[in-house]
């Protein structure tokens, strides 16, 4: 009994059921007042606390919609609706999957190619380097609208304006985490590399970029969450009709909160799965390559 207390599992239920009583809590108390105004106006005044708390978690527009609202419109968005419908979650989640793969893989190999010349080339380290940390200072939502704007201007729409701000986001890790990849060889196995007269590429592709490796999945990983975040912010000024962004606009309108946690709680699926398929790679490929035990 006492390993069970002291088990992993045990720990995360625990938490998880703290935070479905918190959420309740504050669903009941956030969707009482528009309770109330219901019974007034209805003329009901003889009511029990238990019709009060399921009328309450139960509100078709609620202020703080309850978790079995939630996960009931996810399943039912998610597997009741066909797939290429505008009402399904998994359409949805597709269109935004999309941009959000574009721009990571834009963003990185982007990031890689700046890291490699500001590692080679002391003027690119002190010119460039500042302006890339500069860059990140500026907020996305109000650069967003910009980006749409002038490349839809020169008849760029659809995907790639979506693409190019998850880039803008996710280059910078990447950037961050390869420029220490690249300088964490020590000077006595670049001297060791100078001594056996090798090339200027074979020092990169045989000491540097193993050495990298460790620094760059753990920069994907954040990389390709932000990615995720820029493709949402990305469809929000736009007026898009598709996409997690979209869902989370039209909910917003029309008052549909449900609607807007199911697509927040689709967005965090999605991350924490791309998070760990990258976290799989990295497991492989440092296995093949020896980097672990």
């Amino acid at each position: 009994m006492r390993a069970i207390f002291q088990s992993k599992i045990f720990a995360i239920l625990t938490i998880l059921l703290t935070l479905l009583v918190i959420w309740y809590a504050m669903a009941v108390k956030l969707n009482t007042p528009w309770q109330l105004g219901v019974y007034e106006r209805a003329g009901t005044t003889a009511w029990t606390t238990s019709q009060f708390i399921n009328d309450t978690l139960n509100q078709k527009r609620p202020v703080l919609p309850s978790a079995h609202q939630v996960f009931s419109e996810m399943y039912v968005t998610i597997f009741q609706k066909p797939i290429t419908s505008k009402r399904s979650l998994v359409y949805h989640s597709w269109i935004t999957l999309s941009a959000t793969l574009l721009g990571f893989a834009i963003g990185t190999l982007f990031g890689i190619l700046i890291a490699i010349g500001i590692t080679n080339n002391k003027a690119l380290d002190r010119s460039l380097m500042p302006w890339v940390i500069a860059s990140q200072t500026i907020p996305i939502l109000a650069i967003a609208p910009m980006i749409i704007v002038v490349l839809n201007a020169i008849g760029l729409s659809g995907l790639l304006p979506k693409a190019l701000i998850s880039t803008y986001l996710s280059f910078f890790p990447i950037v961050v985490g390869m420029v220490k990849g690249f300088r964490s060889p020590k000077n006595i196995q670049l001297d060791l590399m100078q001594t056996y007269f090798a090339s200027p590429m074979q020092i990169f592709f045989k000491l540097r970029w193993p050495s990298a490796l460790p620094y760059l999945f753990p920069s994907m990983k954040i990389a390709i969450a932000i990615a995720l975040v820029g493709a949402i912010v990305g469809e929000l000024p736009t007026g898009a009709v598709a996409g997690l962004g979209a869902r989370l606009l039209s909910g917003s309108y029309y008052g549909q909160t449900v609607q807007i946690w199911s697509a927040l709680f689709m967005a965090a699926i999605l991350a924490a799965s791309l998070v760990m398929i990258v976290g799989l790679i990295e497991k492989r490929v440092t296995k093949n390559m020896g980097l672990t035990t």
